[in-house]
């Protein structure tokens, strides 16, 4: 399992201004800047998130530079809490169900789906278990919209893994590419 990361926030756009590093997680960013305009991930993987202890609009990124909010289709320069998502080699499990706590129709999925509603013809999932890998869950399908990281154990009711409704369009696997 590979647990290093290292992501640097910036107050302004394009890498300027005050800056905070980070290589692991991190509950309230706010403490240490005002705002954030532009992040460079040099290593790993993380979420990012809206509001302190990873809540609010969440946000994946990979290695790369992300210059202001845009980039990583942020709304605003609120970044407020992030989390290291660690990647790990292997098979990817989870099981979907229709209905809250494990009820409905079940759904088994180890691989990347670009559309739910085209290979389950499920409208929505409202709970899940997930035994191997971490996955990110995105509102509509082709890994568009709004979206959630998804990490092992069991979610009873969309709301624990902070969906506002039980829409998931798509879903992939995080790894280290």
């Amino acid at each position: 399992m590979d647990n290093t990361g290292q992501i640097i926030f910036y107050e302004d756009k394009n890498f300027s201004g005050r800056h905070v590093e980070c290589s692991n997680d991190c509950a309230d960013l706010m403490c240490l800047l005002s705002c954030c305009n532009s992040i460079q991930v040099e290593s790993g993987c993380f979420m990012i998130y809206e509001k302190p202890n990873y809540n609010g609009s969440q946000y994946y990124l990979s290695r790369g530079e992300y210059p202001d909010f845009h980039h990583w289709m942020g709304v605003s320069d609120s970044v407020s809490s992030c989390r290291l998502i660690p990647t790990e080699p292997g098979s990817f499990n989870m099981r979907l169900y229709e209905r809250i706590e494990f009820g409905g129709q079940v759904m088994d999925l180890d691989e990347d789906c670009p559309s739910i509603m085209d290979r389950f013809h499920a409208k929505g999932i409202f709970s899940c278990h997930v035994t191997n890998g971490n996955w990110l869950f995105y509102e509509h399908p082709n890994y568009l919209g709004r979206m959630y990281l998804i990490r092992p154990g069991e979610y009873k009711r969309f709301s624990e893994w902070g969906g506002r409704s039980a829409r998931v369009g798509s879903i992939r696997r995080i790894m280290d590419y």
